[in-house]
């Protein structure tokens, strides 16, 4: 299967489809004709241009008073990908690097960056081939673009730098060699163009939304298992109690912890309790929150994906170059600031529902064994899970509140998106194992209403989880048992 880049809007589901079917990229005729046309407006500007152009005939950031002569030029932006490559810390997994690549062709396609056809090809090549460049978690202020992450992720370009191939770390040049491919001569403004953006900030939201979708759908599902193995009640489900306070999320979890109840044989039983905590009769309106703002950022990061965020911006057309700030991270550091919130407060609800259960409250014994005291049961799992959360918490101080002055002070505000990335990221891990613990422990608890069953939707997924999770009896190896619960859920 073939994705053809084009100008056509990319949606988040789209790039989802085209990561998961193993798609091969191509570039669409439109997007060839609009990159030559914008590479050969500069050729032909560079030739007459009477004044200073940033990053195209001078230096960059504090250096941009000082022209750099044009037999220099194409050497300049060599220094620049070869000098900015200062990351460091934690590998940023594959999975988002091969994101960064798809982003960065979009971004480039466009036609107002002014590369070489060459360039945008041999990206697709490294993503087509699944050869993915060695990039570091840490080193982007999220503005001036993310110049050190895209440096390394662009190194391969130019012959230098590693990547992953087949599994193996290999030096750029060498597999260069083995493959026949040239390292490529940048020409005016090219490693501006690949080094300004947004697309190790925005690779990381699109990883994170997708994954938030997920694990949105799971805390549902898990939440609603949990309300059965509590005994909990329905009427906080019913729709007449949403309709009068209207927001979306609100009401759409309602409905759907409606959808999965349907046909329980427990909630239809008579119930001595009044009513639930708020971990469950609440769900509706903290899954809901959660959803209402993955929508919102999903909205913000789709206008981010399909735009053109490198610097200078060139306008063939309107003979123009602008040197301006899209590369500016703030417009999606804030969302994710904001998405790591509502994915930690997934986790938050989730961990007191999990407490609740152990609490040896409404005919379930203490910590969800038969004999506790000689067994410690489920004790410990939901140790963890507040550990985990807590954590989590930590971790949605909002990166985007901050901002530290640099290049002598022409870069004065930055966004710190891309420490809002990698953070979101933790956190959205940290959500999917908290979600797993609470199911292993749900499961656990809806042993003990047997004969009784839960809906089908709920008895399905149950049966399912116990192909993989047994039931405990006593006390044992339980770390292996999360882990299959996570790996359950993903």
């Amino acid at each position: 299967m073939t994705h053809t880049i084009s100008n056509e809007h990319l949606t988040i589901e789209r790039v989802r489809e085209i990561i998961d079917n193993g798609e091969k990229l191509v570039l669409s005729s439109e997007s060839k004709a609009a990159i030559e046309k914008c590479r050969k407006f500069l050729d032909t500007k560079m030739e007459d241009i009477d004044r200073p152009v940033y990053g195209v005939t001078t230096g960059f950031g504090s250096l941009c008073n000082i022209t750099v002569p044009a037999e220099d030029l194409s050497q300049l932006q060599h220094n620049l990908v070869m000098s900015h490559a200062c990351g460091t810390g934690e590998e940023v997994r594959p999975a988002i690097v091969k994101l960064m690549l798809l982003l960065k062709i979009q971004s480039l396609s466009y036609g107002y960056s002014g590369v070489q056809l060459i360039t945008v090809e041999r990206l697709i090549d490294m993503f087509n081939n699944d050869i993915l460049p060695i990039v570091y978690q840490q080193g982007s202020l999220g503005a001036s673009g993310d110049l050190a992450p895209l440096a390394h992720m662009c190194l391969p370009l130019i012959g230098m730098g590693q990547v992953n191939y087949k599994g193996e770390l290999r030096e750029a040049s060498e597999l260069w060699r083995e493959l026949g491919w040239e390292a490529i001569k940048l020409q005016s403004k090219e490693g501006l163009a690949l080094l300004n953006g947004t697309q190790f900030m925005s690779a990381h939201a699109v990883w994170s939304l997708i994954q938030a979708e997920r694990l949105s759908d799971w805390a549902d599902k898990i939440g609603a298992m949990s309300l059965e193995a509590f005994d909990g009640r329905i009427e906080p489900f019913y729709p007449q109690v949403h309709q009068v306070r209207a927001h979306k999320g609100q009401i759409d979890t309602a409905a759907r912890m409606m959808e999965l109840l349907e046909g329980s044989e427990l909630i239809k039983r008579p119930k001595i309790h009044v009513q639930d905590p708020y971990s469950f009769r609440c769900i509706p309106q903290v899954h809901g929150a959660s959803k209402d703002t993955i929508r919102y950022v999903k909205s913000v990061i789709e206008i981010e994906i399909n735009s053109a965020t490198d610097n200078p911006t060139v306008f063939p057309d309107e003979d123009l170059i602008i040197s301006a700030g899209n590369f500016h991270g703030q417009p999606i550091a804030i969302p994710m600031d904001m998405l790591a919130i509502a994915l930690s407060e997934l986790s938050n609800i989730s961990e007191r529902r999990t407490y609740k259960l152990i609490s040896g409250q409404r005919g379930l014994p203490n910590f969800l064994v038969a004999k506790p005291g000689l067994n410690s049961g489920f004790m410990i799992p939901q140790y963890t899970a507040a550990s985990i959360v807590s954590q989590s918490k930590t971790l949605c101080m909002p990166s985007s509140a901050d901002s530290i002055p640099s290049s002598q002070g022409q870069e004065d505000h930055v966004s710190m998106g891309a420490n809002a990335a990698t953070k979101l990221v933790r956190v959205v891990d940290n959500t999917e194992r908290v979600l797993a613990i609470e199911l292993f422990n749900t499961a656990q608890a809806l042993e003990f209403r047997r004969p009784a069953k839960t809906s089908p939707i709920l008895e399905q997924i149950y049966a399912e989880y116990r192909k993989c999770v047994p039931f405990i009896d006593d006390d044992t190896y339980m770390h292996p048992h999360i882990e299959r619960s996570i790996l359950f859920i993903r």
